[in-house]
């Protein structure tokens, strides 16, 4: 599976939630779950194709398609995140 984070460089929560993206792909290693962070700014057409409202937004593709109720918006902890991917079947 594939983490992305969607995030801008003039979104403050985004700052902190990048943080927590790179502890949370140290811990799990590219193995278990590859994270991309997408900007949004210069990606208008992904920001619409997954309607993509609020910032940070996070969600999990699985064969490249998105991971249905997987997409969350606004900032995150480490324990949440991780229960947010054990939710979806992604174990550390």
């Amino acid at each position: 599976p594939v983490l992305v984070d969607f995030w801008a460089t003039w979104c403050g929560p985004c700052k902190l939630i990048s943080k927590v993206v790179e502890k949370a792909e140290a811990e799990y290693g590219s193995d278990k779950v590859k994270i991309v962070k997408i900007e949004v700014d210069p990606n208008p057409e992904l920001v619409e194709k997954y309607g993509i409202y609020g910032l940070p937004t996070v969600m999990l593709f699985r064969n490249g398609e998105p991971v249905e109720g997987s997409k969350r918006e606004g900032a995150i902890n480490l324990p949440k995140l991780k229960d947010h991917l054990t939710k979806f079947g992604v174990e550390a």
